[in-house]
């Protein structure tokens, strides 16, 4: 497989939100190397997406990377406790990201369960912070070019689009009418995705 090129990511980000689902991630660790089939993703569109981080933030601080041009990684921490992995996208002063949520285990899965402290398959990725563990993904990779050798997306082919789902983000009730946006992609019927699908 090959990597993903930089201008994968510098494209409008619902379609790189879709486009990431059937692609593999993979980190290349001290302890060795893990890769996860993408099966769930998120979009955040910036200043006019009230749930997203940039929404009303100016370039500093943890958003600073946002600002910069797409295929770098934006990893932040929630709970005090969890990591969640977003991918840059567009061109630079457009800061918009798309939220990993859960990933299809693919190689290094001894080394996942390690980490997650499960031998549940399906529960090793099935949400943001548990993908991040699995994939030891903490905040050593925030600002990671994802065109790089340690952190990076293989491509495979794409997705016909009867087989994405859209539908609600997940746990953004604080964000107004966003909440209500379409921005959450699944792949059709995939057994490793966060949380059911609501119709």
């Amino acid at each position: 497989m090959s990597k993903l090129p930089r201008d994968f990511y510098i494209r409008d980000t619902i379609t790189v939100a879709k486009d990431l689902l059937g692609k593999v991630i993979v980190h290349k660790s001290d302890n060795g190397v893990t890769k996860g089939i993408i099966v769930e993703t998120e979009a955040y569109l910036g200043p006019k997406d009230a749930a997203a981080h940039s929404y009303k933030s100016k370039r500093e601080g943890r958003t600073n990377i946002q600002y910069g041009i797409g295929g770098f990684a934006y990893v932040y921490l929630i709970y005090g406790m969890y990591y969640c992995m977003n991918i840059v996208t567009q061109e630079e002063n457009v800061p918009e990201v798309v939220l990993l949520r859960a990933l299809e285990p693919l190689e290094g899965i001894p080394l996942m369960m390690q980490r997650r402290n499960t031998d549940k398959l399906k529960n090793l990725c099935s949400g943001p912070g548990k993908l991040c563990m699995a994939m030891a993904i903490d905040k050593t990779c925030y600002g990671m070019d994802l065109c790089g050798d340690q952190l990076y997306i293989d491509d495979a082919p794409s997705l016909h689009p009867e087989n994405i789902i859209a539908s609600k983000r997940i746990n953004i009730d604080y964000a107004g009418e966003a909440k209500d946006y379409l921005l959450r992609y699944t792949i059709k019927n995939n057994k490793f995705i966060s949380v059911p699908v609501r119709n």
